[in-house]
């Protein structure tokens, strides 16, 4: 598990007084001090990441839940394997799965670099080998692109083939164009020549092929690599060794969530289809491998949490084609590694339709944390909101650093969401994706007025302006089923009683239209 050195470059301001700005609150290098007023969720996500646990993160929207999970993330060592499909010849519809070792897939990037040979331009390649790849003018030792058949500087055609009709022909000049329509393919330039030359008084096989308008040079060793590379199974990258750790599967799809194999229509044909080993695609419990697969709204999932159940037993799971129409529903890819840490995200009220073998999953391989919605409003917590206004507008870059008053009218505004809210006086709210939709409105008024900080009158300001679309409703006509009343189209009144009838079909005054 990585570890991130305490921050000690900075002075830590011990009150709200020692600040001047923002600018002068330290933001935490270690992601998971960045996670405000969740303390216990913060110590069991670091147990978690060192011990491979599973987490179940419950409370309302916007405390902190994904946050938690991205730290977590962090906290983890790099990945240590690539996943590879590998074709099967015997079965091309089952192919296999590789698992490479990080030093093994940097072995063999080394290889294949060295497989790439070395670049030069023509003029530097012998002048047989430069005309015989078509660079090469024969006639005036030119050079020019081998796509281009003719010679730009003498107008003759670059590649002379000794013995073949047209070649040294007297009459070229009358019907050259007739007769070298008929030159065999020999005459055309070549991709690649092989030949040798003395490397340290020792003779060597080296090959010379088309680049561009560059060629390539392949030594022995170069050549050697490539046969042995010819020679495996072809294979492509399913899920690759630099990836990054954490990945969201929240509202994912069957196909996005336990991967797909992609429809051909060609089928299986030889020189037209697609094999199957390069249709597979990997979903995201595979791309979760070594990581974290974080899934907010867990319970809505629905069946599909039986098979991010049996992943987490056997981290393994196949890949299939899941659309039974499609010729890719005969392929199977066996013991496809998933290893992951689960950290599922829920509401209070949504725990029931959690799958009760997840939950005992969960339970017996993990945590389950219930969040908080307000911390104490104390000196040192009202700190962490300028530690978190701080970390908003750096986040964001496009906000002016905010002031000592204008963080002390949002610490204010946080102690009346926690008593209106959830009913906490003396405490500060931790609902804080609302609290930074707040920072922002105040930040873009400060960044219109050209103001050079963002200040408290621009907090009171937004304010103003965030309030949902219920409040603004209420203050304009009263009550919402006032502004309804108000704004609705007399079609709009009939259609609201058609469905307020279905809704409340024993209270007449439900229904705006006249129904009942």
């Amino acid at each position: 598990m990585t570890t991130s050195a305490p921050d000690t470059a900075r002075r830590v301001p011990a009150a709200l007084d020692e600040i001047e700005t923002t600018d002068d609150v330290p933001i935490p290098t270690d992601p998971l001090q960045r996670v405000i007023g969740q303390e216990k969720a913060v110590e069991i996500a670091r147990i978690a990441a060192y011990q491979h646990r599973h987490l179940l993160l419950v409370g309302p929207p916007g405390i902190g839940k994904s946050m938690t999970a991205q730290a977590l993330a962090l906290h983890l060592d790099r990945p240590r394997t690539e996943l590879r499909v590998v074709h099967n010849p015997e079965n091309p519809e089952r192919p296999s799965v590789e698992v490479v070792p990080r030093d093994e897939v940097y072995h063999e990037r080394e290889a294949a670099r060295s497989v790439e040979g070395e670049l030069i331009v023509p003029s530097d390649a012998p002048a047989s080998v430069a005309e015989r790849l078509g660079y090469r003018c024969a006639r005036c030792s030119f050079y020019s692109l081998p796509t281009e058949r003719y010679c730009p500087s003498c107008g003759n055609v670059k590649q002379v083939v000794p013995g073949v009709a047209g070649s040294g022909n007297p009459f070229r000049d009358l019907v050259g164009g007739i007769l070298e329509l008929t030159v065999s393919p020999g005459g055309n330039p070549q991709e690649s020549v092989r030949t040798t030359r003395l490397r340290n008084g020792v003779e060597e096989v080296v090959a010379y092929e088309r680049s561009g308008d560059r060629i390539k040079v392949l030594d022995q060793r170069a050549l050697e690599r490539r046969r042995t590379l010819q020679h495996q199974s072809p294979r492509k990258v399913l899920v690759k060794l630099d990836r990054n750790p954490f990945v969201m599967a929240t509202g994912a799809s069957e196909t996005e969530l336990l991967g797909d194999v992609r429809h051909d229509p060609y089928g299986g044909h030889p020189q037209l289809g697609t094999l199957p080993y390069e249709r597979v695609l990997s979903g995201a419990i595979h791309d979760a491998h070594e990581g974290v697969l974080f899934i907010d709204e867990l319970p809505h999932l629905g069946f599909l949490q039986r098979h991010i159940l049996t992943a987490m037993q056997e981290k393994r799971f196949p890949i299939s084609g899941r659309n039974p129409q499609s010729g890719g529903a005969a392929v199977r890819v066996d013991s496809v590694p998933c290893d992951f840490i689960l950290v599922g995200a829920a509401n209070i009220q949504d725990i029931p339709r959690i799958l009760s073998p997840l939950r005992s999953r969960l339970a017996g391989s993990g945590y389950e944390v219930l969040l908080e919605t307000a911390m104490p409003d104390t000196e040192a917590n009202r700190l962490r909101l300028a530690q978190f206004c701080a970390q908003e507008i750096a986040v964001d870059g496009r906000i002016r650093p905010a002031t000592r008053d204008a963080v002390a009218e949002l610490i204010k505004e946080a102690r009346r969401r926690a008593e209106v809210l959830d009913g906490r006086r003396n405490a500060l709210t931790l609902r804080l994706r609302e609290l930074g939709g707040l920072i922002r409105t105040a930040g873009d008024l400060a960044a219109v007025s050209g103001s050079r900080y963002l200040d408290a009158s621009h907090v009171r300001e937004a304010l103003l302006r965030a309030r949902s679309i219920e409040e603004q409703v209420r203050e304009v006509y009263g009550s919402f089923q006032g502004g309804l009343r108000q704004e609705a189209t007399e079609s709009q009144r009939q259609s609201m009683g058609y469905y307020n009838w279905n809704d409340h079909p024993q209270d007449p005054s439900q229904y705006p239209g006249g129904y009942g």
